[in-house]
């Protein structure tokens, strides 16, 4: 009895201690974004979202950062959404169990933690340099996709395992061969976890900095790119150059445009809360 109710307080103050910190780490993001909203929110407006980057803070805009920010997510969902969806079917519903099986498993995992950096560096000599591509989006896009592949690998294998096994033996009781058992039954039932997992990979992707700066990413741009193989800039970008400046004024753009990329890192949040609940509902197992 003295033994249960020591286990019962410890336990009811680990969830205290869990409490006290997630509150206090919700007020100081709370206290972030009320700074960088009180400082930024008033300067967007119409010419702010379609003006370029300028050395005056007050005319300076960011269209071009913006713009190429679109660009390198579908560049980049267009390039790592089949490979990751492809490996991680291959992984889970065809792979047989082996050394080598086992060992690509771990690699997958450990892939998932490297720092950014060193993709960038690795952008650099594969794409930048070996292939040709210079400092154009295509390089870069590349190299971000090589950055969240492993995540969308690894939410990929984690929703196909979630779909129940009999679903795919009943399946095979129809006379189904695998791939119209994946393709029919397994995809459709794990595709809500599926999406969550791209469209949080893709969020991260948007945040980064250090893999394009590496692999060319220009601070200032004032055009818009018009195709892959063009030169660019980005909002993690953009908010770097601003924000590195002594004026005030170019602070406040900065702040601007933090909100601005939290908008869009919110929204695809929002999407992926969106589908993969309308796709629970869709699917009853």
């Amino acid at each position: 009895m003295i033994n249960s109710e020591k286990n019962r307080l410890k336990d009811k103050a680990f969830q205290y201690f869990g409490l006290g910190c997630t509150i206090l780490g919700l007020l100081v993001l709370a206290v972030f974004l009320g700074d960088i909203i009180m400082k930024g929110i008033g300067r967007i407006d119409w010419d702010f979202l379609t003006s370029f980057p300028s050395m005056r803070a007050k005319k300076a805009g960011i269209l071009s950062a913006w713009v190429g920010t679109l660009w390198m997510l579908g560049l980049t969902a267009f390039i790592s959404i089949p490979i990751g969806i492809g490996a991680g079917i291959y992984f889970e519903e065809y792979a047989k169990k082996s050394r080598l099986a086992n060992l690509l498993e771990i690699n997958l995992a450990n892939l998932a933690g490297v720092p950014s950096i060193i993709y960038g560096l690795l952008g650099l000599e594969i794409f930048v340099r070996s292939m040709g591509m210079g400092t154009s989006l295509l390089a870069g896009a590349c190299t971000l996709a090589l950055l969240i592949l492993p995540i969308i690998i690894v939410s990929t294998r984690e929703a196909l395992r979630a779909v129940p096994n009999s679903i795919r033996q009943a399946s095979y009781g129809m006379g189904a061969n695998t791939w119209q058992t994946i393709w029919h039954q397994v995809l459709p039932a794990s595709m809500g976890g599926i999406l969550t997992g791209i469209i949080l990979s893709l969020s991260r992707a948007i945040g980064e900095t250090a893999p394009l700066i590496v692999t060319g990413a220009l601070a200032y741009v004032a055009f818009v790119p018009s195709g892959p193989m063009d030169q660019y800039t980005v909002m993690p970008m953009q908010i770097f150059n601003w924000i590195s400046r002594p004026q005030q004024d170019f602070q406040v753009n900065a702040a601007a445009g933090i909100i601005i990329l939290l908008c869009i890192t919110f929204l695809l949040n929002g999407i992926a809360v969106f589908l993969r609940n309308r796709w629970q509902k869709k699917v009853k197992w």
